[in-house]
């Protein structure tokens, strides 16, 4: 089995990174090959240029970082993806992460001979996709206010309509204003959910 995290923050000493060493420490107590793939560090560039655009329409990649994590999803069985929450959504990476990496033609087909258009997955070694995220808002706000954007943009919107039924997002809530006991629990519960990975 292998794992691929993929991880977006700027910052090593936020929350977040806090959480990525979790993910990282559970991993290993399994029997997985691991793959990190840093966006910040790796200066993924996440902007959707006209030449990825038009190479989009045509199926063509042209950005070798892309061509290099399509193929590492390729060989992963399990994705796990990380990020802070802005303004409630993702940041510009983990956005265009999923714009330019999982394309028409790599993640999936579209047939559009139907109505509405068929969608099949073309991950089949993929088992499933975890996303761990933090963010200050609550969570009652968050899924009321604001409708749960994330859920909609990327668990139901992305993974589902793609075809990866298998998903899990574990949020983590008013991050700024939890004690120190209830972070060091967050830390402890996502390690053992990712020692847990079959």
């Amino acid at each position: 089995m292998k794992a691929l995290v993929v991880f977006n923050h700027p910052y090593d000493g936020s929350y977040c990174s806090a959480v990525l060493q979790s993910v990282l420490t559970g991993l290993k107590k399994t029997n997985h090959e691991l793959d990190l793939i840093h966006l910040d560090r790796e200066k993924f560039n996440p902007v959707m240029t006209t030449e990825d655009l038009e190479g989009y329409s045509k199926g063509i990649v042209s950005d070798p970082k892309v061509l290099d994590y399509q193929r590492r999803i390729n060989e992963a069985d399990h994705l796990i993806i990380i990020f802070p929450i802005w303004w409630e959504l993702m940041p510009a990476m983990t956005k265009g992460f999923i714009d330019k990496v999982m394309t028409k033609g790599f993640a999936f087909e579209v047939d559009m001979n139907r109505m509405p258009p068929k969608i099949t997955n073309k991950l089949k070694r993929l088992k499933d996709v975890t996303m761990i995220t933090t963010m200050d808002t609550p969570a009652l706000v968050y899924r009321i206010l604001f409708g749960n954007a994330i859920k909609k943009s990327l668990i139901t919107g992305t993974f589902r309509k793609m075809g990866l039924k298998k998903t899990r997002w574990i949020n983590l809530s008013k991050v700024k204003w939890s004690s120190k006991n209830e972070r060091e629990r967050w830390l402890r519960d996502i390690e053992n959910y990712c020692s847990r990975l079959a």
